[in-house]
């Protein structure tokens, strides 16, 4: 084993080790906003993962849309909301916590099983792969560029659709249009008094 293979084993069990650590974070933390970190540290580890397969647009996909968006988002939907609720205390919740417990230790032996015995065939004479992005903007742009404008175009459609549907009842004329409601009162600060300068 080389420095390089020595380094890239260090870090794929730092990885799992940060990945399978936050997400014990998401499920047990009484916090539903340290979850959401934690979830966050998951996402940013999966993608340290995928750099490990030398799946770079994968990854800055996932640091990009999970990390910067979907994690932030469901960030700002917890703090916007802020409802504090006491939660009354479930009868026999320990048959609940075992048999999600249950279920989960199934569920990963299970998976380390099929793990274990599958025959994974690596070809070390293959020269590694070129980068993924350079490749996926090929395709992009010759292969699948119809596909590609389409799904944009629909993307358009439906931010314009949605525009529309908020904005609704602002527009004068349409049947959803509010009638019969005075609009609310401009609230004005009263105006401080000059004084004359000397």
């Amino acid at each position: 084993m080389n420095l390089a293979e020595g380094v890239q084993l260090v870090s794929l069990i730092l990885l799992s080790v940060m990945m399978l650590g936050a997400a014990l974070g998401v499920v047990l933390f009484e916090s539903i906003v340290y979850s959401a970190f934690t979830l966050g540290a998951v996402f940013i580890s999966i993608a340290g993962l995928y750099i490990l397969l030398n799946a770079d647009f994968v990854s800055a996909a996932q640091i990009l849309i999970y990390v910067g968006a979907v994690n932030v988002l469901i960030l700002f939907a917890i703090m916007l909301v802020n409802k504090t609720e006491d939660f009354k205390p479930l009868p026999r919740r320990w048959i609940r916590k075992v048999s999600t417990a249950f279920v989960s230790l199934a569920l990963f032996t299970l998976l380390a099983t099929m793990v274990l015995q599958t025959n994974w065939p690596v070809d070390v004479a293959l020269a590694p792969p070129a980068s993924s992005v350079e490749t996926i903007g090929i395709h992009f742009f010759t292969d699948y560029l119809l596909p590609f404008e389409l799904a944009s175009i629909l993307l358009l459609m439906a931010l314009v659709g949605a525009v529309v549907l908020a904005r609704r009842e602002t527009i004068i004329g349409e049947e959803t249009a509010i009638v019969g409601e005075e609009p609310a009162p401009v609230l004005e600060l009263p105006e401080r008094p000059k004084e004359p300068v000397a």
